[in-house]
């Protein structure tokens, strides 16, 4: 069935497909309208799940998290100053292996305070643990929840999928969507085999000795890699049941590039009609669209860049005197290959500002014209005498 929704209710319809159990979350702008929804569906007995109310992210995060112990599919939802709070349970989700669903509505951290988009918020939590999906369009962002519980549940891992403030989440587009019983296709219930239960005690997260911790870690990183081939198999799978595919990248145009712009998220649309307009006057560019972040996909980003002239990547967040987040992981990727390929890092649209088709025209016009960076990292669109700061 297609109807037309936003990005939030992409969301709140992708959970009910894959029919879970258990949804908590504590609302937040932009993400109110996911757990709103959600509320609706279980209050109504559209989804037989029980809804869990609390008093913060905190909370919402360690409730799906005894849920998650306890067998049952779970699901939750943030974002900006609500994943930050819930920072330290992500930690305890990675740990104890708990196969849990977020979705993060991408908006700007504060202070000073903002409401709009920018990526600082998910990829803070790079080193957590937490798998990391970023979507493009309101389908993906529906048929990624259901993606995402697969490789999770295949993998014992809990995996957040991430999507733009505004941009995506407040925009409407028309998504097919289906319910439990279409869902269960591809995603059939889950049947944890350790779990919380009277009738066979154990204990989840206890004191372990350096004997134990330094292995524990390693299978976590260890499965963390095994969840690339896992999402390439699950979105195969996908695509012979639903007929669509979106693998854990993207090439767009690639063929001949000389020159390959990076993106993710919603971005990626305005930059493929870039793209189009480049190649149109016979300028050889092509597009990868990264859509996985965790585990960062090195191989297929290698096997895609590794042989170009130049590297473009913009982003929509900072690290705050070392870049953009995607550049510093394109750079690392590529670092072993031993081959010095330019690799250009620009920062725009932070705090929800517009990355135009001008903007993204001015980017590749600063790359095309040296053939090296002359800077570690090019801020595009900075006002003059824009700020004044009171204090020194």
């Amino acid at each position: 069935m297609k109807i037309v929704i936003e990005g939030n209710h992409a969301l709140s319809y992708g959970a009910k497909a894959a029919n879970v159990d258990v949804v908590s979350a504590y609302p937040i702008t932009p993400q109110t309208q996911v757990v709103e929804k959600l509320s609706e569906m279980c209050a109504s007995g559209e989804l037989d799940a029980k809804f869990i109310k609390v008093e913060s992210e905190h909370s919402a995060m360690a409730a799906v998290v005894g849920a998650s112990a306890a067998g049952a599919r779970a699901f939750t939802a943030t974002s900006s100053q609500g994943l930050l709070l819930m920072h330290e349970i992500l930690h305890w989700a990675v740990g104890a292996r708990l196969p849990i669903v977020l979705g993060n509505i991408n908006r700007a951290v504060g202070p000073p305070w903002s409401i709009w988009t920018d990526q600082n918020d998910s990829l803070s939590q790079r080193d957590t643990g937490l798998l990391q999906y970023y979507c493009e369009s309101n389908q993906e962002v529906f048929d990624t929840v259901l993606l995402a519980f697969k490789v999770s549940e295949t993998v014992m891992l809990p995996t957040m999928i991430v999507l733009d403030a505004f941009f995506l989440s407040h925009t409407s587009e028309i998504v097919e969507v289906f319910g439990p019983e279409e869902g269960a296709k591809f995603l059939p219930p889950f049947k944890p085999v350790d779990y919380l239960t009277p009738d066979n005690p154990m204990a989840f997260g206890n004191l372990t000795s350096p004997d134990s911790y330094y292995e524990l870690r390693y299978k976590i990183n260890k499965d963390t890699l095994r969840a690339l081939d896992v999402a390439k198999e699950a979105d195969e799978e996908f695509e012979k049941i639903y007929g669509r595919s979106y693998g854990i990248i993207e090439e767009y145009r690639t063929e001949g590039a000389d020159t390959i712009l990076v993106t993710s998220g919603t971005v990626t649309s305005t930059a493929r009609a870039v793209v189009d307009a480049w190649r149109d006057k016979g300028r050889k560019l092509g597009l990868l669209k990264m859509r996985l972040f965790r585990p960062f996909p090195i191989e297929d980003v290698r096997r895609v860049l590794g042989n170009r002239k130049k590297v473009v990547v913009i982003d929509r967040n900072i690290g705050f005197s070392i870049g953009g987040i995607w550049a510093q992981e394109v750079k690392a990727a590529l670092w072993n290959m031993r081959k010095q390929i330019p690799i250009f890092g620009f920062i725009a649209g932070i705090g929800g500002r517009d990355i135009t088709p001008d903007v993204i025209n001015e980017i590749l016009d600063i790359a095309d014209r040296l053939e090296y960076p002359e800077e570690e990292v090019y801020w595009i669109g900075v006002k003059d005498g824009q700020i004044s700061y009171s204090r020194r």
